[in-house]
């Protein structure tokens, strides 16, 4: 499976506003899944099951350390909301993560909190003809609000371009997989 590093794709919602942020990245990858449609459900649950072992070491380290500063940690949230009990819908707060938006094919996840913003787009676009792939994009925008904002994504920056392809390339398995779709599908 090919993850590539691509450019904020025009369909998502967030490329209208992408001159007002000041990191954008975009990871891409095929999706085989036949004529199935994927709903953005599917998406976001596994986008909440596919982080590696390490990376949700990392986060609580993360958790650990930015706690000291008064940033958002997302412990007093729905935290153990278990995947299959998730609706998604705007306004829902799972972790550290929002849903702000939600079209038939896309899921804005983020938060705002006081050294930044962020942005997490889950894209699916399914190919118009069989000669065309479908794929999935995860997109991150970032907005600082004050030197604490750019200071605190300087070493978050490496860390995220590693785990998103990583998180992305699982979340296709995922979606790809026989035995995830009825897991899926019978838990809704």
């Amino acid at each position: 499976m090919n993850i590539k590093k691509t450019g904020l794709p025009d369909k998502s919602v967030l490329s209208g506003e992408k001159i007002f942020f000041d990191y954008t990245d975009s990871f891409s990858g095929e999706v085989l899944n036949g004529e199935r449609s994927i709903s953005t459900a599917e998406i976001g649950k596994a986008f909440f099951t596919s982080t590696p072992q390490w990376g949700k070491k990392m986060f609580a380290l993360r958790n650990r350390m930015v706690k000291i500063f008064g940033l958002k940690t997302g412990k007093e949230r729905n935290e153990s909301l278990k995947p299959e009990y998730l609706q998604l819908e705007v306004g829902e707060q799972v972790g550290i993560f929002t849903v702000f938006g939600k079209t038939d094919h896309e899921i804005i996840l983020g938060e705002n909190d006081k050294h930044l913003d962020f942005r997490v787009s889950l894209l699916y676009d399914k190919a118009k003809h069989s000669t065309e792939a479908n794929s999935l994009t995860i997109s991150t925008t970032v907005k600082y609000h004050n030197w604490m904002g750019k200071l605190y994504f300087l070493p978050v920056c490496p860390f995220h371009q590693l785990i998103v392809p990583v998180m992305l390339k699982k979340m296709i398995a995922k979606l790809e997989s026989s035995t995830y779709d009825s897991e899926i599908l019978t838990s809704d």
